[in-house]
């Protein structure tokens, strides 16, 4: 089994949805808005990019998918900091 990262960009929204719905069906987790990542054996990888280019055929897009090796993946550096409620609140009184 090797982890991966699946980016799209895909401009249909139904295609779009069909790709991020087939994602989670080979059990990847959604880590942006349009990016997966996940465990999955090599096999599996190359049946999802099978899949997914069956979907894109009629509306185009653009998938990339990149195996990670381990190493790669203990040194991801990961920053989701969200506004503290002070912050918040002031960017809504300022907008």
């Amino acid at each position: 089994m090797g982890r991966c990262l699946l980016v799209y960009d895909i401009s249909h929204d139904g295609t779009r949805n069909k790709v991020a719905d087939v994602c989670l069906d080979y059990g990847l987790d959604r880590i942006q808005y349009s990016a997966f990542c996940g465990t999955l054996a090599r096999t599996l990888q190359q049946e999802l990019i099978l899949r997914l280019k069956r979907l894109l055929k009629r509306h185009g897009g653009n998938v990339q998918l990149y195996p990670l090796c381990q190493k790669d993946w203990d040194e991801r550096q990961i920053i989701d900091q969200q506004p503290s409620p002070h912050q918040a609140a002031a960017t809504k009184e300022e907008g």
